[in-house]
C-alpha cells in the first residue's frame, strides 16, 4: 500500500526505510530536505502535506504534542482533508490529552486513528525490532498492525485512544529510574576500584539485573554497541527523556498518583541537561555521579 510518512528524524527515517523494505510505497514528507533526499535514494517518493492527504495510510513521527495537534487539527489540518476510511498512525510520544483530542476529531471524520508510540530507540528503528504501544479501537488496531509489523517486533494494544501514550510514559519513567540507579551503583563500585565490566556481569545475573545492564550499559567500553562506547551519540537524547518525564509528571498529576522515584529521576535529568548534556544519550547521566 502507499504510505505517507511525515517526520523523518533519527527514528522516523529508519522506520520509513523498513516500510520500503517490506514492499510498501512510501511518500517522504519532512521539512529537512536532506532527510527526504536520503529516503528518496532508498526508493521513496518525495511529497508534502497536500500529497500526503491522497494516501490511504499516513504515519507521523514528531517530537511534541503541539506539533501533532498542529498537523492534524483545525480547518487546515490533515483530518479536515483526509478521506473517510484513511488509516492514520501517530508514533510520536506526546501527552495523552492531545492524543485523545486527535482520536475524537478523527472519529468524527470516519478516520481510523491510533496513537502508537515506540520503545527500542534508534537501534530498534534501524533493525525493525521496535515495540509499538497502541491506543485505539479494535478495528483501527488490526488495520494498523499490518503496517506496524514491518517496523517492529512487538505490537501491543494497550487500550482505547490515548492508552498507548500512557503506557509509553509509564515505561520511560521506569527506564529513567533504572538508568539512574544503575549509574549510581556502577559508580559506587568503580569508586572502590571494581572493574565496571566485572561488576556489570555480576549484577546482570543477580537480583539487581535489569534492561540497562543487559542492553544499554552506561559505562564507556563495557558494551561495544551501546551509545556510551560512542561518545554517548545516537540512541535516545537526554533532553527527550526529560520531555517524557514531564509527560509522566503531568499524567501523575491528573490522577493524584504518587511518583517519588519518577520525580527524582526528572530532577536528575534536569540537572544533567542544564550542564549541556541534553543532546547526548540519556545514559550519559553517569557523568552526574562522577561530580
Amino acid at each position: 500500500m502507499k504510505i505517507a510518512f511525515i517526520g523523518l528524524g533519527n527514528m522516523g527515517g529508519p522506520m520509513a526505510k523498513n516500510l520500503l523494505k517490506a514492499g510498501h510505497e512510501v511518500l517522504a514528507v519532512d521539512l529537512n530536505a536532506k532527510a527526504v533526499a536520503e529516503l528518496v535514494a532508498a526508493g521513496a517518493e518525495a511529497g508534502d502535506l497536500a500529497s500526503a492527504c491522497r494516501c490511504p495510510v499516513v504515519v507521523t513521527m514528531l517530537q511534541a504534542g503541539h506539533q501533532v495537534a498542529g498537523i492534524y487539527l483545525g480547518d487546515n489540518g490533515l483530518l479536515a482533508k483526509l478521506e473517510a476510511g484513511t488509516l492514520v498512525i501517530d508514533s510520536s510520544t506526546i501527552d495523552a490529552a492531545t492524543a485523545k483530542k486527535v482520536h475524537q476529531a478523527a472519529a468524527e471524520k470516519g478516520i481510523d486513528f491510533v496513537d502508537a508510540p515506540v520503545s527500542g530507540g534508534t537501534a530498534g528503528a534501524n533493525a525493525g525490532t521496535l515495540t509499538f504501544i497502541v491506543g485505539g479501537s479494535d478495528q483501527a488496531f488490526e488495520r494498523a498492525k499490518t503496517v506496524l509489523d514491518a517496523m517492529g517486533a512487538n505490537i501491543f494494544h494497550a487500550g482505547l485512544g490515548g492508552a498507548g501514550q500512557v503506557a509509553k510514559i509509564c515505561n520511560n519513567m521506569l527506564l529513567s529510574v533504572l538508568m539512574a540507579g544503575t549509574c549510581e551503583a556502577l559508580k559506587l563500585g568503580m569508586a572502590h576500584g571494581l572493574d565496571p565490566l566485572v561488576l556489570s556481569n555480576i549484577m546482570k545475573v543477580s537480583s539487581g539485573g535489569n534492561w540497562v545492564l543487559e542492553k544499554y550499559n552506561p559505562v564507556p567500553g563495557v558494551m561495544d554497541n551501546a551509545p556510551a562506547s560512542n561518545g554517548y551519540q545516537g540512541g535516545f537524547m537526554s533532553q527527550l527523556m526529560s520531555k517524557d518525564l514531564e509527560l509522566a509528571m503531568g499524567a501523575a498529576g491528573e490522577v493524584a498518583a504518587p511518583v517519588p522515584m519518577g520525580s527524582l529521576a526528572r530532577s536528575l535529568y534536569q540537572m544533567h541537561n542544564k550542564k549541556g548534556n541534553g543532546a547526548k544519550d540519556f545514559s550519559s547521566l553517569l557523568a552526574l555521579f562522577e561530580e
